[in-house]
């Protein structure tokens, strides 16, 4: 299968800084992939050079053979319409009800009518588990319900890649459990490429197909491959100190 996403060869920075170098994988469709680490290792920096906000200084970001950062800024935004993103925060209009966040993308890049606006934006909702939430403000909600909300407004315009970032962040571990069988579910009944940045194991364990471990020292990937086979077989200590917590453990 030709992969959907390719990243070759990707050095990634800020001013003198170099926080990534010599990056290279690759994601096929339908597929849970996640980019794992700890903090400061380059995770939401390599997230900000897939989703076309900050460009590389070397390699390439590459969506069914074309370059992100190698094409004018309309083939670029035209490429960026392929994805969905849930922030960490969420990110929702704190003065729009949730319909209307729902409803916004849809509003800008559709040509739906009012109505079907406003079904549409239901509809989504209702895939994330929030009927009868729509004209409630962020504020009025939890923040497992915000994550949802945020997802519900992220997959409005039916991507092909859905993009999270650290989405267990800040959830109890129920609420990271429903959210993981929501990315499971959304994967099985929409067909999306997932990727997802997190540093949280039981999400890690739960929903990876696949993986890659960034290594803050080194500065690049030190490891790729199913997070339950890395633990299984890999012998590099910092991949197991990372898949363990520095605990002896094993996986179901």
């Amino acid at each position: 299968m030709e992969p959907v996403v390719e990243i070759k060869d990707l050095d990634l920075g800020y001013d003198d800084l170099v926080v990534m170098r010599g990056l290279s994988f690759s994601v096929k469709k339908s597929e849970i992939f996640v980019v794992m680490g700890g903090s400061g290792c380059g995770k939401s920096t390599l997230l900000k050079a897939m989703i076309g906000l900050n460009p590389p200084r070397k390699g390439e970001v590459l969506y069914d053979g074309a370059s992100l950062w190698g094409v004018d800024e309309k083939e670029r935004y035209d490429i960026m319409r392929r994805f969905g993103v849930l922030y960490q925060g969420g990110a929702l209009w704190s003065s729009l009800t949730l319909s209307e966040n729902v409803a916004l993308p849809l509003q800008l890049y559709s040509n739906l009518s009012s109505q079907q606006v406003r079904d549409m934006a239901l509809f989504k909702l209702g895939l994330v588990g929030l009927d009868g939430y729509a004209d409630f403000y962020p504020a009025e909600l939890s923040g497992g319900m915000k994550k949802r909300a945020g997802l519900a407004r992220a997959i409005a315009l039916d991507p092909d890649i859905i993009f999270f970032d650290e989405p267990s962040a800040g959830l109890d571990p129920l609420n990271a459990k429903m959210l993981d069988d929501l990315i499971l579910e959304l994967r099985d009944n929409l067909g999306a490429t997932i990727i997802i940045v997190t540093h949280e194991l039981a999400s890690i364990f739960a929903v990876g197909d696949n993986a890659i471990l960034l290594d803050s020292d080194t500065k690049t990937a030190i490891a790729q491959g199913a997070p339950k086979d890395l633990l299984a077989n890999s012998k590099d200590p910092r991949v197991i100190k990372f898949l363990t917590r520095g605990e002896k453990q094993g996986v179901e």
